[in-house]
């Protein structure tokens, strides 16, 4: 059964104090490095060279104009990774969520520019339709028992058909100018709100942080000690304050006296971003339904016969996800300000189910978090970003696709042999 599961079922100890609690804390995560409990470490370390490698071999990979592109073609990728996270929780896939994101966006295109819907009927309507295609599949799987495998793979071909018929032909559906939907990847924050939300965000991080540990050491438990707190706040402050910084520099290259628009601030879908990853974070690390889906996904018949509602948990991540995909598919359409007639197909779902593994969600169920999502996407992107920038020519994108197809080979290899280690 899931690690967290275990944890929270653990026999109560005496909680350490003072350098020995430090130093108890390093053994232990050194011991759990050792035995295979990696976490998303090879993401971070990953990240962490490959974005050092693209900055040498090109000076502008880390500026302001470079950096707001990374997050913004990003942004679709980790969206779908973030509903991807639940379904391979369980040890499922789900092929279509691509096809269902194209689809959803292009419901929602179709009713605002043929049907005069407003923005936000065009939206919900997507997103209800992402909800109900994935209780189909879930039930199908659940209750039918048919491979989320086989399923998937039906809806990915009808999807992508069914978008194709709503979008007509090889055209697309050009959004309306000045929507919403396309402020969302295209505008910026306020640079006072950007420091704003990150202050808000790092002293949430930093109380909920503290009063974990200090309710562990309640209960008797072990708990990260207070050094190791104030040393996570300090990089998740440095690092988005880097990050808001470069985003108030003004990228707009066309400056002059008749066209004087600014591109300052960070774009609106990292708010999105940060909300999706607060409340599904939440929910996996500190609701009983969290508990269940790693249990589930750890030991599906352990949990039932711990009368875990096993086929409910099952239908559940497949409607997450197919939601999430839909909002993937507007974020997507915000970036292109459009919706084409093989939106989400291609590699959308192969580049999103590489960044949750890639992150450090294994493919076999059981393992994996909200962050892998994020480092795994960025990974991907700095990737896609640093090659294209790197290799110019007729075949460049080749060479991105070849790299991204080693990199999640390795990441998926790995996943297997540690696996593979700790069963044994």
């Amino acid at each position: 059964m899931n690690a967290q599961v275990v944890e929270a079922e653990a026999p109560e100890r005496k909680p350490v104090k003072g350098p020995s609690a430090l130093s108890a804390y390093v053994r232990d995560y050194l011991a759990r490095l050792r035995g295979g409990e990696l976490g998303s470490a090879p993401a971070v370390v990953g990240l962490v060279v490959i974005t050092a490698f693209f900055a040498i071999v090109h000076q502008g990979f880390l500026s302001a104009y470079n950096l707001e592109a990374l997050v913004i073609q990003a942004a679709p990728i980790i969206v779908m990774a973030m509903g991807l996270v639940f379904v391979l929780l369980l040890g499922e896939i789900d092929l279509s969520a691509g096809t269902t994101g194209g689809l959803c966006s292009a419901i929602m295109a179709v009713l605002m520019l043929r049907h005069g819907a407003p923005w936000w009927l065009g939206v919900l309507a997507g997103l209800a339709v992402g909800l109900v295609i994935g209780f189909v599949m879930g039930w199908l799987r659940a209750r039918a028992g048919i491979p989320s495998f086989v399923i998937t793979l039906a809806t990915f071909l009808a999807f992508q058909g069914a978008t194709l018929i709503l979008v007509g032909g090889q055209g697309s559906v050009i959004l309306p100018g000045g929507s919403p939907i396309i402020a969302l990847e295209n505008s910026f924050l306020p640079l006072w709100l950007g420091w704003t939300l990150l202050a808000v965000f790092v002293l949430g991080y930093a109380a909920i942080k503290l009063a974990d540990a200090r309710g562990r050491r309640r209960t008797g438990l072990s708990a990260t000690p207070v050094p190791v707190i104030v040393a996570k706040v300090v990089v998740v402050a440095v690092l988005g304050s880097a990050f808001t910084y470069e985003m108030g520099i003004n990228r707009n290259l066309i400056t002059n006296a008749f066209f004087s628009n600014k591109a300052q601030g960070e774009p609106w879908v990292v708010v999105l971003l940060v909300l999706l990853f607060v409340v599904w974070h939440f929910t996996l690390s500190r609701t009983r339904y969290g508990r269940r889906v790693y249990a589930v996904g750890g030991n599906e018949e352990a949990s039932r016969r711990a009368g875990v509602a096993v086929s409910q948990i099952r239908i559940s991540v497949f409607v997450i996800c197919s939601g999430m995909a839909a909002v993937s598919g507007v974020v997507a359409a915000s970036l292109l300000q459009s919706v084409q007639s093989n939106a989400g197909a291609g590699n959308t779902l192969l580049l999103a189910v590489g960044a949750a593994v890639i992150g450090g969600t294994s493919l076999f169920g059981g393992r994996g978090r909200m962050i892998d999502a994020v480092l795994g996407g960025l990974v991907v992107a700095v990737i896609i970003n640093g090659m294209s920038d790197l290799i110019q020519g007729a075949n460049s994108s080749g060479y991105e696709w070849v790299v991204t197809g080693a990199v999640l080979l390795l990441a998926a290899g790995f996943d297997a042999v540690v696996r593979r280690g700790r069963s044994g």
